[in-house]
């Protein structure tokens, strides 16, 4: 029996030391794998979990917390190199800056720096699903093949855009001289203006600008991306189960995704009822016979209307942000700076003249005006820091070694403000943009749609918007701020895109 007792007492020793060295060895794997498993990682900022918020970041550089993130992160690479990095709770974050570093993570080394980290917030509202935010892969590259040659289609082919565009014009012009000479706020007018472009391209009507339930989606869709960008919501991402809080913000934030869900997937709806596969009216038609020729062919398909319901969601709400943005940071940039203006408008008029509205044909005579919104595009940068990527795999990069994973910043504004690209890129200068005989130039570290394998897949689209309503508001319109009020904050109000600040301007009839 006393045999017996030793054995047993021996195997529970062994049992015991067996466990103590696998706790061991996990605990330092955990511990090396934290710290880059004996690897050099990029050197960085806070490791704490709060830096999520901004406030560890900024106490780090010795900066006002309350800095948006695009110029907390661009102190951050100034201060540790073009390749550094933070920790959001247990998750590195890359951080790229300048244009060699970002155009060779992007760019030249797109096989691993393509894909899209799983990030709770936004996987609430895509499901990982659509063209912006879903994985990279198979499904991915058959959803953008289809959805970029229906653009093109729109854009250039019998479905032409730019009737749509100058269509929509004219109820903004006449919003214009209705507030002739009295400073009004734009920003109502120019979103209004660029989401109807989008829904006649993608829904096939739109939408008048006192409609109930149009005025109540752009609405909900501005206050989701209001609160999406605010430190409460963001926090759904270090704490996920938030998300199912029903107060505040949580609560609201999710009743706006419900909200904006109900009115596509109406619209959708509808559109599959009166379906004509002869005669497509809109993107929504043209997705919905690809699903009906791929069931036919092939059960197994990744086409289908759900899916489709985030592409229009894609479209309709980043289509609308970034260009809508991008318009106000012109049209106040042009208030500001007279002279530019003034410069544009002869342009227009010498060209265009004014008896007629501008033409996408017009553009290549036109350099300045191209150049001015290029300068305009790349001072505001409206999507700062990009979309995020992911490394796919652990690989060294620039002497660093960035594990599989790792959530990837491109920050593009400190790319349009790399001083070793730009001379003097504070300043808003057009004429960086043109040669010396006043030829547009292409500006290899001017990437306001991004670059490489997830470049904008609205940006011919995106281009066509601005050049259109831009020279046209301008033909028709000088700009001039309030003298009575206080310069505008040119900071920009940081969100899931980069606004404008709210401001009044004062429309002139020319």
């Amino acid at each position: 029996m006393a045999a017996l007792d030793t054995g047993c007492s021996s195997s529970s020793s062994s049992h015991l030391l067996l466990a103590a060295v696998a706790v061991l060895l996990l605990t330092r794997y955990l511990l090396k794998r934290r710290a880059g498993g004996g690897c050099k990682l990029p050197p960085g900022g806070p490791r704490r979990w709060w830096a999520v918020l901004g406030l560890g970041l900024g106490l780090d550089l010795g900066l006002d917390p309350r800095l948006p993130p695009h110029l907390l992160l661009d102190a951050l690479g100034r201060a540790h190199g073009s390749v550094c990095s933070l920790w959001l709770g247990s998750r590195l974050l890359v951080v790229l800056s300048g244009f060699q570093t970002v155009r060779d993570a992007l760019q030249r080394r797109a096989d691993v720096f393509s894909d899209r980290p799983t990030i709770p917030l936004v996987t609430i509202i895509t499901q990982r699903k659509g063209i912006v935010f879903a994985p990279y892969g198979l499904v991915w590259k058959e959803q953008r093949k289809f959805s970029l040659s229906t653009l093109r289609h729109f854009g250039f082919g019998k479905l032409d855009l730019e009737p749509k565009i100058l269509e929509e014009l004219q109820f903004v012009k006449s919003e214009l001289y209705d507030a002739e000479g009295t400073a009004f706020s734009p920003f109502h007018i120019i979103n209004n203006a660029v989401s109807n472009i989008i829904c006649s391209m993608c829904l096939g009507k739109r939408f008048d600008y006192e409609d109930e339930e149009f005025r109540i989606v752009l609405h909900q869709i501005a206050r989701g991306m209001k609160l999406a960008s605010n430190s409460p919501a963001i926090l759904i991402n270090v704490f996920p189960f938030l998300q199912y809080l029903p107060f505040g913000p949580f609560k609201e934030f999710s009743q706006t995704v419900k909200d904006v869900t109900s009115f596509l997937k109406n619209i959708i709806a509808a559109h599959r009822k009166t379906l004509d596969p002869e005669n497509p009216r809109d993107f929504i038609d043209f997705y919905l016979k690809e699903v009906d020729c791929e069931m036919q062919r092939n059960q197994d398909t990744n086409f289908s209307e759900d899916y489709l319901f985030y592409i229009i969601s894609d479209l309709f709400v980043a289509g609308t942000d970034t260009t809508s943005n991008t318009l106000l940071w012109a049209i106040l940039i042009m208030a500001s700076y007279p002279g530019v203006q003034e410069q544009v408008y002869n342009e227009i008029r010498a060209v265009v003249g004014e008896s007629r509205s501008p033409s996408i044909k017009d553009k290549h005579h036109m350099p300045f005006t191209e150049a001015t919104i290029m300068e305009i595009q790349r001072m505001t940068t409206v999507v700062p820091l990009a979309i995020p990527h992911m490394a796919s795999e652990t690989v060294d990069f620039k002497g660093y070694t960035i594990p599989k994973g790792s959530i990837v910043i491109a920050n593009l504004w400190s790319v349009h403000r790399d001083v070793s690209m730009w001379e003097k890129p504070d300043e808003f200068n057009p004429s960086r943009f043109l040669d010396a005989d006043g030829n547009v130039v292409k500006h290899e570290a001017f990437m306001p749609f991004g670059i490489g394998k997830r470049i904008c897949m609205g940006e011919q689209m995106a281009k066509m918007e601005l050049f259109l309503i831009f020279s046209s508001l301008l033909q028709s319109f000088s700009f001039k701020l309030p003298e009575a009020e206080d310069a505008p904050n040119m900071t920009g109000r940081f969100g899931l895109t980069l606004s404008p600040h709210p401001f009044k301007i004062i429309p002139v009839k020319r």
